[in-house]
């Protein structure tokens, strides 16, 4: 094995706490994207792009269906290192209106011995002032990006479209799409704003204000007819498309979670709860919205499965932590090997094949 190899470097980082260890990636991320040699050789080595795979949503081309997940950028700093990894789309965010420090320390966990993450951060970030500096750096950065917004931990329930509002002027000529966070468990009362009145409130605000395609994010703990209903009344709000899955409280999934009722978990824990929900929002929504599956993927065949599912992209993060930076050349390629021997000419007609 050689030393430079990702399994060699993780039992260095996995060494470190987890948010110790996701600030030096970020650092790393960062000198890649001030070198740019470094970072076309990287982009050629790990970007895959291949007419079979490229596809066009909302006046943007997307070379790949495989994108970072929210949650790992939460500042809009790392946007140009994102193709070096291989990435054909990012999700930035989640970003609140003012800046927050999030939960407590410790509030991230590596499940190890289940592939899998634990984390209550809680939506800390520098703020939307401080996003929209990065983005406005990007003038001739072409490539898709998505905003995550949620709303600010000490926002009660009751104001907070307020932020929403804020947050949609705010970005409103920046960024390819925008997701609606209220389905992250680590703020509280957020996911108590999973609801008909508060999704048709604020579908009715965002077309007030702006253009952009909305989206909705949504969580995997629902009662699969209650997600497929809500999922129904963003789409008949206005909303471009769902977002399917985020994080889990189901802690039955693991026999050793690092805390009870804190936080949410990601990576292979989640692979077949979020899998079950988005097969039955894809039975119920595909041909009608923009699908977007997330949540435990971790091969061309688990993102292939999405795919037929309903899926036009997926998004990956916590398994990039343990498979590192060539699982996304492996799955873009996977993907294609996939489609070919399904007899397919391009991905399009993956898509929704299971309920063609």
């Amino acid at each position: 094995m050689s030393f430079f190899s990702y399994q060699t470097l993780k039992k260095l980082l996995f060494k470190l706490d987890p948010e110790t260890a996701h600030t030096l990636a970020g650092l790393g991320l960062k000198a890649v994207s001030y070198c740019p040699p470094l970072q076309k050789y990287l982009t050629k080595h790990y970007f895959v792009e291949d007419p079979v795979l490229e596809q066009s949503f909302f006046c943007r081309t997307f070379k790949n269906p495989v994108g970072l997940g929210a949650g790992f950028d939460k500042n809009g700093q790392y946007i140009i290192a994102m193709p070096a990894l291989g990435f054909g789309f990012t999700e930035i965010g989640t970003v609140t209106p003012k800046p927050q420090p999030g939960n407590v320390k410790p509030r991230l966990f590596r499940l190890i011995e289940d592939n899998s993450i634990q984390n209550a951060m809680g939506f800390n970030n520098k703020g939307s002032h401080y996003m929209l500096q990065q983005l406005k750096r990007l003038y001739f950065f072409d490539y898709p990006v998505g905003i995550n917004i949620g709303k600010n931990k000490i926002t009660p329930e009751n104001e907070a479209l307020n932020d929403y509002e804020t947050l949609f002027k705010a970005f409103k000529n920046y960024g390819d799409y925008i997701v609606i966070n209220i389905s992250s468990p680590n703020t509280p009362g957020l996911r108590d704003l999973q609801n008909e009145h508060f999704i048709k409130a604020i579908f009715a605000l965002a077309k007030r204000i702006t253009d952009q395609p909305v989206f909705l994010k949504i969580a995997p703990d629902m009662e699969i007819q209650d997600a497929i209903d809500l999922c129904h009344t963003a789409v008949n709000a206005g909303a471009a498309g769902i977002i399917a899955t985020n994080t889990t409280i189901d802690y039955s999934l693991t026999d050793s979670p690092r805390k009870k009722d804190f936080g949410g978990i990601s990576g292979a824990l989640l692979t077949e709860k979020s899998y079950r929900l988005f097969k039955a929002i894809g039975k119920a929504l595909y041909g009608k919205t923009i699908l977007i599956s997330v949540g435990g993927i971790d091969s061309a065949e688990e993102a292939y499965r999405r795919i037929k599912a309903g899926a036009s992209l997926v998004q990956v993060y916590s398994m990039l932590v343990y498979k590192g930076p060539t699982l996304i050349k492996e799955i873009n390629e996977g993907i294609i090997v996939l489609l070919k021997k399904d007899g397919y000419t391009h991905i399009s007609e993956a898509i929704g094949a299971d309920w063609k």
